[in-house]
């Protein structure tokens, strides 16, 4: 069952026959796509597990920063415990920095694609990565005497040196890896991006599971041992992913195969312009609004979670419950809940069923909007220990596996399918650009949801 799994997960995906006209674009939604399953070229380089591992890898550092900061809430949360103001607006605070700085990180290096060295842009990633975990871990031992104001600037500080690596590692990634013509490696990358979510919460659980309950009294020690550990977790899985790039560039680099399709591929970078015309944003938002609108909406109401999840607890009495009921172990609990949905939602497109809903571009709009349901669902949970009588407030297991998983499924299916459909309702020579356009919807709406967090942060 699992080799059957792999080998669909890793099938090249099939191609589809291209609109015919530029007349009948504008009126394609909603209407079904013909398949050619047999339509892709053949593999021109062989495959290699080695390769695959390490792409996976590249995709497992591209998001582990983000889901860090997130996931390691708790630690934040005991640092700014002395000012309301900090504790309260950290997380929102981390997802506008992070998702702001991205999307113009993204922009502007979609605008430097000419002599572009992405080796060079991934490796300086990885090592700014490298540095910005150490940094924290330092940070742990050596910064802790000093104010919250000076703390909370350094935090952020420290977001926005890792979401520009997360951008520079982004573009110059994918543009690395076309150059090997194989498209497993870039599913390796979309599955490393899955497991990214899940690793750090798993990391701050067993980080936090030793560190005893304290009563209501301080203990900065077992913070500081369990933040810790955590961050060096980071230093090594940014150190290891950089060693393991170089290894591949050094492999690879004499390649004649790879230096002539390098060669090619970097020729075509995903942007506005194709390789043959250039194509205005208006058109492509004629072609794709319905999907455009569905990425976009789907994760502007995705950041509500982050917020959410760090402000709820556990219902169970805080005097007998066990410590994975805590705050310090069930917030990355949850995140991990929420993580592991998200996965199995990228995963979904391997149905057919699932994946044929590319075909109905504005009902998966509609159930984008449908999402903003799970934001009162949310609110009724117990937010701040101040629940009330709802099911959803006196029972943690509704709460992790209806709302938490639930809401993380439907942001992996509606992400997958929104990008996956996109090349269907362009031309061929269109399709890199609307790759481009989808990737801007979408984190677009992250900054967007970002923003609109700090109201959900107050509410």
């Amino acid at each position: 069952m699992i080799s059957s799994l792999l080998s669909r997960l890793l099938a090249s995906r099939p191609a589809y026959e291209a609109v015919e006209d530029d007349e009948s674009l504008a009126d394609t939604e909603g209407q079904d796509v013909r398949d050619i399953p047999d339509s892709d070229d053949p593999p021109r380089n062989p495959f290699s597990w080695r390769i695959y591992a390490v792409f996976l890898l590249l995709g497992v550092t591209m998001l582990w920063a983000w889901n860090m900061f997130l996931a390691a809430e708790p630690y934040f949360r005991h640092r700014f415990q002395s000012s309301p103001w900090a504790a309260e607006h950290y997380e929102p605070s981390v997802l506008s920095v992070s998702t702001v700085t991205n999307l113009l990180c993204v922009l502007a290096l979609a605008k430097l694609q000419k002599n572009a060295s992405y080796p060079i842009r991934i490796a300086l990633s990885l090592l700014v990565l490298a540095v910005v975990f150490l940094f924290l871990a330092f940070s742990t031992v050596f910064f802790r005497a000093i104010s919250v104001g000076l703390y909370y600037i350094f935090v952020m500080t420290m977001v926005l040196g890792a979401s520009f690596a997360t951008g520079m590692n982004q573009n110059g990634v994918f543009a690395y890896v076309a150059g090997f013509g194989r498209p497993e490696y870039t599913q390796a990358i979309m599955v490393g991006q899955g497991i990214a979510g899940v690793l750090p919460s798993i990391v701050q659980i067993i980080s936090n599971l030793p560190v005893p309950k304290t009563d209501g009294t301080d203990d900065s020690n077992g913070y500081t041992k369990s933040a810790l550990g955590y961050f060096l977790v980071a230093v090594f899985i940014s150190v290891l992913a950089f060693l393991a790039f170089v290894n591949l560039m050094n492999h690879t680099a004499g390649s004649e195969w790879f230096q002539r399709e390098l060669r090619t591929e970097s020729t075509h970078q995903p942007s506005f312009d194709g390789p043959n015309k250039s194509i205005s944003l208006w058109k492509l938002f004629l072609q794709l609004k319905w999907l455009a609108l569905a990425v976009f909406t789907c994760f502007a109401v995705t950041m509500v979670f982050p917020v959410f999840t760090a402000q709820i607890q556990s219902s169970h009495d805080p005097v007998t419950r066990s410590r994975l009921f805590d705050s310090e172990v069930f917030v990355p609990l949850a995140f991990l809940l929420w993580n592991l949905g998200d996965l199995l939602g990228r995963l979904s497109p391997l149905v057919p069923l699932f994946a044929n809903s590319t075909k109905h571009p504005r009902a998966l709009l509609i159930f984008a909007l449908l999402r903003l349901l799970f934001i009162p669902l949310y609110m009724s949970c117990n937010v701040r220990g101040l629940g009330g009588s709802s099911i959803f407030a006196n029972n943690d297991f509704l709460y992790l596996f209806i709302v938490q998983l639930g809401f993380g499924l439907t942001n992996g299916f509606l992400g997958s399918v929104c990008m996956m459909g996109a090349g269907q309702y362009v031309t061929v020579d269109e399709r890199e650009a609307a790759g481009g356009f989808m990737t801007m919807m979408l984190v677009a709406g992250l900054a967007t949801g970002s923003l609109l967090s700090f109201f959900v942060s107050s509410a």
